[in-house]
């Protein structure tokens, strides 16, 4: 077994480009209005990384980058934020990735996620786990490992049942709800922390629920060993076998929305690997978002 410090963990899955446009208007299909667009590092796994390195811990990347001009600038705006991107695959024939959405004042009006280089690369991501350079079967890594649902359901489910996994302290985020499915292997293997909103916990268990609480005792009641599930602005729930913990995230203005999922799970990370209680960490997770949401956190 391989033993690594407290502080480190291993971040799985999306690693690109984010292009948002932002309005601080209401918007609808068709509009045309002003506003600011930016290009940031993002996807999943990068925006829970560069959250967990604002924390104080140590993330590992692994992910795929093209080695074109856009997949050397991520890479070095990755190294400047603190994350180690030793590991990440760099392959000559696949662009780096890309994720394009547009928010108004009422929230996401549309987003596309261009993932498609993560998906080709496959199981190549997870060489330095499965290789020895961080684990092996033989040897599995026993630390942090946060894991996002981009990688495809054939390997999401190798994962769920790989012996290389079977030490790690595995927590998991579907990466959008059009994903959520992809997170049913871990409710079948009993495996992992899942983190999810209302909507991805309706679409893991093919039915709607009215609160966090709810969605929260029916997936470990259908075989997940931990959930945590998010309602925007109303309460969230963290469950497992013991029971379920509710509360309410504090009242902000919201000013943005994407990332604020990867900002709750990446606080609530860290603050468990801090060893503060389950309460607290679930308050300091909400706060985080919250500060994220109104604008007032960067990740």
């Amino acid at each position: 077994m391989t033993h690594v410090p407290a502080t480190e963990i291993l971040c799985i899955g999306s690693v690109l480009w984010d292009v948002i446009g932002r309005a601080p208007l209401h918007m609808r299909q068709g509009s045309d209005v002003p506003g600011r667009i930016t290009r940031l590092p993002g996807g999943v796994a990068l925006n829970i990384a560069m959250t967990l390195a604002h924390f104080g811990m140590r993330p590992v990347l692994l992910s795929t980058v093209g080695r074109d001009a856009e997949g050397d600038e991520l890479t070095h705006a990755c190294q400047g934020l603190g994350l180690v991107t030793e590991h990440l695959y760099r392959s000559e024939d696949l662009p780096t990735d890309r994720y394009m959405a547009v928010e108004g004042a009422n929230g996401l009006i549309a987003a596309i996620a261009d993932a498609h280089s993560l998906e080709a690369a496959g199981s190549k991501i997870l060489r330095p786990l499965l290789g020895g350079a961080l684990g092996s079967e033989s040897a599995p890594y026993d630390g942090l490992i946060a894991l996002d649902g981009n990688l495809t359901v054939g390997l999401l489910d190798d994962i769920s049942k790989h012996p290389a996994f079977a030490r790690a302290d595995l927590r998991v985020a579907p990466a959008s709800p059009g994903k959520a499915d992809r997170l049913l292997p871990f409710l079948a293997a009993g495996r992992a922390t899942l983190y999810v909103n209302l909507e991805e916990a309706g679409l893991l268990a093919g039915r709607s629920f009215d609160s966090s609480a709810e969605a929260a005792q029916h997936l470990v009641n259908r075989g997940a060993a931990r959930v945590l599930v998010t309602d925007g602005g109303r309460a969230t729930s963290d469950a497992d076998p013991r029971g379920v913990h509710t509360q309410t995230p504090p009242e902000v203005l919201v000013t943005r929305v994407t990332g604020a999922g990867d900002t709750f799970m990446a606080a609530h990370i860290a603050a468990e690997a801090r060893g503060e209680p389950r309460d607290a960490a679930l308050h300091l997770a909400l706060d985080a978002a919250a500060a994220y949401v109104s604008g007032g956190q960067d990740t």
